[in-house]
């Protein structure tokens, strides 16, 4: 009798104890399969939008410091420092989240193919995307002083920013990885806050 009773229990014990293991292990597989398939491919709005921001950043990196040495002006200066840290930090995000992804760093592809095309700015001539400088336009720069050098700069970022923030603005509503839609709605916010700045220091300098 207490053979036949304990026997029941027990294997409805070890029962649980397989279906407890199998569920898990099925969430286990649910969780990494659904990972998988989170990660953006190289055609996708998040890799593109992350390799042409990166590029995009780099320059205004370039110009900040080339400006930091053209000028004593303390708040273009503190400008300049404050867009090199910012977007050199942002630039290093986004391409870390390729590196994660395991895509290229670079592709063949135009640049902004990723983005709406009733969104995107006319590029200049020479230019490689919208709101970028020209190898001639930093030249200027390079060679300017001064009051000079200060306009010149303020007026290619806020050129930059602008064409910046319309991309950012686009990475925040196509892309799906959480954190490059995080990190482009940021990017809006800041340059638009910085966009305001410039005109305010263009406008004291009568430009």
């Amino acid at each position: 009798m207490s053979t036949d009773i304990c026997w029941p229990r027990w294997l409805a014990a070890a029962c649980a104890v397989v279906v407890f293991a199998l569920g898990a292990a099925l969430l286990m597989l649910s969780i990494a399969l659904s990972n998988a398939s989170a990660v953006p491919d190289t055609g996708s709005a998040d890799a593109g939008f992350a390799r042409d921001m990166a590029v995009h950043h780099q320059q205004a990196v370039e110009l900040s410091l080339i400006v930091r040495d053209r000028t004593d002006d303390n708040d273009v200066r503190r400008l300049a420092y404050d867009i090199v840290n910012t977007q050199a930090n942002q630039r290093g995000m986004l391409l870390g989240r390729l590196t994660v992804w395991g895509l290229p760093k670079s592709s063949q592809d135009p640049p902004m193919t990723w983005m709406d095309q009733h969104v995107m700015h006319h590029r200049p001539e020479g230019a490689l995307m919208p709101g970028m400088a020209t190898s001639s336009q930093i030249e200027a720069l390079r060679k300017a002083e001064g009051t000079a050098a200060e306009v010149l700069y303020l007026q290619l970022l806020t050129k930059h920013h602008l064409a910046g923030v319309e991309m950012a603005r686009s990475g925040s509503t196509l892309a799906t990885d959480p954190l490059v839609k995080s990190l482009a709605a940021s990017m809006v916010r800041g340059q638009q806050a910085e966009i305001a700045l410039m005109a305010e220091l263009l406008e004291q300098r009568g430009s």
